[in-house]
């Protein structure tokens, strides 16, 4: 009987399975885990959080986003997240703010895709109580809805391979595994694989690049970071990988474009040194596309 195997750099190594403790229950989170985790890794204030001149506006933090996102079954803002009883998600039950964000379904239904809960559906039971927490901590802000907010279709979910359920909290102790789940969170492949019909390809494609980003920078394609050692990151040091990553600067010291050169500064930029080293290591791991 043949088995079907996740390569290396995707796979959970079996011997952690049995330090997931069966039955258990998630604790009440951590606020100061949960705001590292929005801060550095999930990026919520992206969608969320309004922007000023060159900065996000925290005097409204997560009362929604300005940016509008569209597709062929959606046209959408970020909604308001913060804990307001009557426009935010205060008055949102743990278990319905679970649903939404790792399963993308909101108190009306199917959240637009462009909801990242494919790639959340890694987080372990403590880091996704942990950002519910720091959701809960922040201050409610009143902020309706805004328009255009408009559904319509089915999709289906794209996690990335090796990240489609949760992770067990003692399997993090692992380099790689540690590193693919920051991956995940971080939605790294998501932006840096190639796509089909607006989803990410991974079977093929993972990595590699080639996504399309359009906005006041112009058109911007995602970076092949792969470990190939002229098309893709190969022959770059971790350094050079880090300051790319913390920093939005190119091999040369040049500035990268947005969205990473954003996301770099506003982000990545407050990793923790084990989550960036474990990231890089994994990603050396990502066998070299063309």
């Amino acid at each position: 009987m043949s088995v079907n195997r996740l390569p290396p750099y995707l796979a959970i190594p079996v011997a952690l399975l049995a330090f997931w403790p069966v039955g258990a229950r998630a604790d009440a989170g951590d606020v100061e885990r949960g705001r590292y985790l929005v801060e550095a890794l999930t990026a919520c204030d992206n969608c969320h959080t309004p922007r000023g001149a060159d900065r996000y506006d925290y005097s409204k933090r997560f009362a929604g986003g300005a940016q509008t996102f569209s597709d062929k079954t959606y046209v959408v803002r970020g909604p308001n997240i913060s804990p307001d009883q009557e426009t935010g998600v205060g008055a949102w039950t743990d278990e319905e703010l679970r649903d939404a964000i790792v399963d993308g379904v909101g108190r009306a239904g199917r959240l637009a895709p462009v909801m990242p809960s494919d790639s959340y559906k890694a987080l372990t039971a403590r880091d996704l109580n942990a950002i519910i927490a720091f959701l809960r901590s922040a201050a409610p802000v009143g902020a309706p809805l805004q328009a255009p907010q408009q559904r319509s279709g089915e999709w289906a979910p794209h996690p990335m391979p090796g990240a489609a359920a949760a992770f067990g909290e003692a399997w993090l102790a692992d380099k790689d595994v540690r590193g693919l789940y920051v991956a995940s969170l971080a939605r790294c492949m998501s932006c840096h694989s190639e796509e089909i019909d607006g989803a990410p390809e991974y079977r093929n494609g993972l990595g590699a690049g080639g996504k399309i980003f359009r906005n006041a920078a112009g058109a911007v394609v995602a970076s092949n970071i792969t470990s190939h050692a002229t098309n893709g990151v190969g022959a770059w040091s971790d350094e050079e990988l880090k300051r790319a990553i913390t920093q939005g600067l190119a091999r040369g010291g040049s500035s990268l474009r947005p969205p990473m050169s954003t996301l770099s500064k506003a982000h990545f930029s407050k990793m923790s040194s084990e989550d960036l080293d474990a990231l890089i290591a994994w990603m050396r791991r990502i066998p070299p596309k063309e």
